[in-house]
């Protein structure tokens, strides 16, 4: 089970990030079919990072966790006022 930790943990952050982008593409009225082909494809690249990936990245792990946890938070806002356009309007954003 040791050696499964790490894809495992690669697919659980690769989903969180591609649930983020999902709800950008149907926000944004994206065929449902081609952007759960792109996800798939984007968690194999996950896997492939992170196995390849992690030798070279690793004395930069506390800068690259930053921008990615960055990331998702922008992401996840962007997300929200797309689906959300009456709300953040009556704001005045």
């Amino acid at each position: 089970m040791k050696e499964l930790r790490p894809f495992l943990t690669l697919i659980i952050f690769g989903n969180i990030e591609n649930l983020i982008l999902a709800a950008q593409g149907v926000g944004a009225g994206v065929d449902p079919v081609g952007l759960a082909i792109l996800s798939f494809i984007a968690v194999a690249c996950w896997i492939l990072i992170g196995t390849f990936g992690t030798r070279v990245a690793i004395k930069y792990a506390r800068h690259i966790n930053f921008i990615g946890g960055l990331a998702i938070f922008i992401l996840g806002i962007q997300a929200m006022m797309v689906s959300l356009p009456g709300i953040f309007r009556s704001l005045k954003l």
